[in-house]
């Protein structure tokens, strides 16, 4: 099942549990109010299908998203409509972000280039990010000015821990994919000629899991990082949950058959 249109700015397809997002605002996925709101419907629609196991968010352009529209920017720089309106894009941002992080199936980001600003504030909000070893990646709004609004500055800290956070905010720095890897910014990075197939590959396998446990485990990881939550006591009360679904009960009964022979 697909949904391309030649002038769409997202194209979406599903197979399998896997509904892939590719961003396609040529020529580098800049971030405006009809691209945000595109990815709003497609990651909406695929959080509403229970089929879908795994949101596959990529780019049809040799960039991954170089970050908000250049010419937005410069008319927030020109009136006070403009910032407004920027400002109303950022908001806008965030929550997009907000849905990513929150979607109850697993996100991954495949990032073949650019992931800058925004860009890369998208890629964060992934629960997994692959990258190609020539990609760049970083949040370098401090030489505009600026910082990175939508999430950016949380997410990395989250992330990577406050000293990596200041290297790349406070300076302003861009990594490539490799180093990106070993900083933990990505999990993985691969050479471009192998990105496609090796993050289809993954998104593939971690959609033969059941959805159900790995939105239980997504709200589990998301209680460790929150200190008004009790993981320990959401641990108990999804394992109670998931021990009451047919999927699981087949799926135990499954793996312990060959030990009751």
């Amino acid at each position: 099942m697909s949904a391309v249109l030649a002038d769409a700015p997202v194209h979406t397809a599903r197979s399998g549990g896997v509904f892939t997002l590719t961003m396609a605002r040529a020529p580098v996925n800049a971030l405006d109010e009809t691209l945000v709101e595109a990815m709003e419907g497609a990651i909406d629609a695929a959080c509403a299908d229970d089929g879908v196991t795994v949101i596959h968010l990529r780019s049809a352009n040799r960039v991954f998203c170089a970050g908000a529209d250049l010419a937005l920017m410069a008319q927030s720089i020109a009136t006070p409509a403009g910032l407004e309106r920027m400002l109303a894009l950022v908001g806008r941002l965030q929550r997009l972000a907000a849905r990513l992080e929150a979607a109850p199936a697993v996100t991954l980001a495949e990032i073949g280039g650019a992931a800058l600003g925004g860009g890369f504030e998208l890629a964060l909000a992934c629960d997994l990010r692959m990258a190609a070893h020539e990609a760049r990646l970083g949040l370098p709004e401090a030489g505009l000015g600026l910082l990175a609004a939508a999430g950016g500055t949380q997410r990395l800290t989250r992330l990577a821990g406050p000293a990596t956070a200041r290297r790349l905010i406070l300076g302003a720095e861009t990594v490539d994919g490799a180093t990106a890897a070993q900083l933990g910014l990505v999990q993985w990075a691969v050479p471009r000629a192998e990105l496609a197939q090796a993050s289809q590959a993954l998104a593939e396998r971690i959609a033969a899991l059941p959805r159900m446990a790995l939105g239980a485990a997504k709200q589990c990881i998301a209680a460790a990082l929150d200190p008004a939550r009790d993981g320990f006591a959401e641990e108990i009360t999804h394992t109670r949950w998931l021990y009451q679904q047919a999927t699981t009960r087949e799926r135990v009964a499954a793996f312990l058959q060959p030990a009751a022979r």
